[in-house]
């Protein structure tokens, strides 16, 4: 029989802004058992993490406060209520008993201390420990979450270490105390897959080493899919379905569920464009849910591209010259023995790399952070200056254009930045923003006529054009990426490199964005060179596929034929590592933990 160990009963929790009061959490009520592991899923604003931070009462108030309901902490035959819970006795359950892993650790991890210090701290706090003693164990707890070099880990600080490593700190640092509960807030969204891979390993590992119940909260359900015991789908604050993981991914039965489940990019197959959670589910002018009644398998079997239908499209592209060919390129960073110092020697970013690009095509560039893809990306646009190596554009070798030249080539070449809040100036409204190329190259009379265009293109991103006059920080991540693609689109360009641009949004979002992509890209002609580290992303986008490691290319091919048959081992691991939550894996995952029977 399953034992209780952390129960929600009725949750509220409510930010009180401008006058108005937004339900965040709205009566929400599940079970999480010993040694099981509950995967919460929604999108953006559904509520997942506020439920999260409400178990640990970390809420800020104000703005925000628990408003009703009951968080019951069951623990050795007796049980508590952690809302009821003055500040001193929630610090004695926070950390010690209940355990947190952020979404983001760069901001999570003080950047004044080392990473030893501050796992040293949650370890002292909690425990009576020597100095020397909670160090030997800060040692072993590193060497526990596989971080290479423990002791040099130690004494590094959060800077100084790749993103894994720093999610592995915060692994640490929840487990230092030996949690009973713990709760993992979008652990993995923008690693890796291949470092995603090793860290869900890591926590499966430690959660059987200690039966401990894991909160997982993630918009990717092929990550619950491999984890999880049981899920819980939240939308606007709700739980609109839960169960087990077996019965959700087989049979959803709430329009929403069905959405999410449809709109991530398949791999065994190409569709015409991504469905959508729209495509499942409307609300009507009260807001209530209205659902179609369509299951995932009859709304995408007409959306199938059949293999001869790539055929005729591929022979059209690939029967012309290419519009942009990279030869032995090379951009190598100094490395510098201090300051003023001379150079000891160089980061090869990008290693002496070769291919071409054809008018029509999407280029998919693939692999780990730190592969190179993005400085490749950059050095085209001569953003970062090559070291050697040509790349002509049109018959145009970009490398020895002067100023003037540059200047007209990045109007047919545009960027997509990988971080579209940092693009933009947090000080100039969108509108603004997305007419100053067009002010920088004389496009169209006046301002005036700038401005209807702008309308227009946030339009055609799916933006109100009366959006025009705010700013940044009033968009979601979403919104912000279409605004970034509007402003691409600004200068009429014929080519864009598109950089990490749905790395770190909602599947259903990340859908809205590559069909937008894919459709503008049919409208205008366009031709793409699309940077990810998300294979199953640039398997979806892309016609060909290059994948990058340690600055070289590793292989490069038709993305089918590279999933389907990949030659290289490196390619093998990025393609095993992908959570693909196949029916047959979360059976496996079940009969291990004795939820299903063979």
């Amino acid at each position: 029989m399953s034992k209780k160990l952390l129960e929600f009963k009725n949750l509220c929790t409510d930010f009180h802004t401008e006058g108005t009061i937004v339900k965040a959490v709205n009566d929400v009520s599940f079970v999480l058992n010993k040694g099981e592991t509950i995967g919460i899923v929604g999108e953006s604003g559904s509520g997942k993490s506020v439920t999260s931070l409400s178990a640990m009462r970390l809420i800020p108030s104000p703005p925000g406060i628990i408003s009703g309901g009951e968080i019951i902490f069951h623990k050795d035959g007796g049980s508590v209520d952690l809302l009821k819970l003055s500040e001193d006795e929630m610090r004695t359950y926070r950390g010690n008993d209940l355990a947190m892993i952020f979404q983001e650790p760069m901001t999570s991890l003080n950047p004044v201390f080392t990473c030893g210090d501050q796992v040293m701290e949650a370890i002292t706090l909690h425990q009576n420990l020597s100095v020397d003693e909670a160090k030997k164990l800060t040692i072993k707890l590193f060497e526990k979450v596989q971080l290479p070099e423990p002791e040099r880990i130690f004494s590094t600080y959060p800077h100084q270490i790749s993103g894994g490593q720093k999610q592995r700190v915060m692994i640490a640092m929840a487990m230092s105390c030996e949690p009973s509960v713990l709760i993992a807030d979008e652990p993995t969204t923008a690693l890796d897959v291949t470092v995603q891979k090793t860290i869900l390993k890591l926590m499966q590992k430690l959660q059987k080493e200690q039966n401990m119940g894991i909160m997982f909260i993630t918009h990717d359900l092929g990550v619950i899919a491999e984890l999880a015991d049981k899920v819980v789908v939240m939308y606007k604050g709700k739980i609109v379905e839960q169960g087990n993981v077996w019965d959700i991914f087989t049979n959803p039965k709430h329009p929403y569920t069905k959405g999410l489940l449809a709109c991530r990019p398949p791999l065994d197959k190409r569709y015409k464009f991504l469905p959508t959670v729209s495509d499942f589910m409307q609300t009507d002018s009260e807001g209530k849910i209205i659902d179609n009644n369509v299951s995932v398998y009859d709304f995408t079997k007409d959306l199938v591209i059949s293999t001869k239908q790539r055929k005729l499209k591929h022979d059209e592209i690939y029967s012309q010259d290419p519009i942009l060919k990279i030869n032995n390129l090379k951009t190598y960073f100094p490395v510098r023995n201090g300051f003023f110092g001379g150079i000891t020697s160089y980061v090869k970013a990008v290693d002496n790399i070769s291919f071409d690009v054809y008018k029509g095509e999407t280029l998919g560039l693939v692999g780990e952070s730190g592969c190179g893809k993005t400085t490749c990306g950059r050095t085209i646009l001569r953003l970062e200056e090559p070291t050697s190596g040509k790349i002509v554009y049109k018959g145009k070798d970009v490398s020895t254009m002067n100023s003037e030249e540059l200047r007209l080539f990045r109007k047919e070449v545009q960027i997509i930045f990988q971080d579209p809040y940092s693009s933009l100036n947090p000080r100039m409204t969108i509108g603004n923003a997305i007419m100053e190329p067009m002010q920088v190259h004389n496009i169209l009379k006046d301002d005036d006529e700038r401005k209807k265009r702008v309308e227009e293109l946030l339009s055609k991103v799916s933006l109100d054009p009366t959006h025009f006059y705010r700013y940044p920080h009033e968009f979601s991540g979403g919104q912000r990426q279409r605004i970034g693609i509007a402003r691409a689109l600004a200068v009429n360009p014929k080519f864009i490199i598109c950089d990490e641009s749905v790395s770190a949004l909602d599947v259903s979002v990340q859908a809205q964005v590559l069909n937008l992509l894919n459709d503008l890209k049919d409208e205008f002609g366009l031709t793409y060179i699309f940077i990810s580290h998300d294979l199953s992303v640039v398997k979806y986008m892309s016609d060909r596929m290059v994948v990058m490691q340690s600055g070289k290319i590793e292989e490069m091919g038709d993305s089918d034929k590279i999933y389907n048959s990949p030659e290289t081992s490196y390619t093998k691991k990025l393609i095993d590592a992908i959570p693909e939550g196949k029916t047959e894996d979360i059976k496996k995952h079940l009969e291990q933990k004795g939820i299903v029977k063979n």
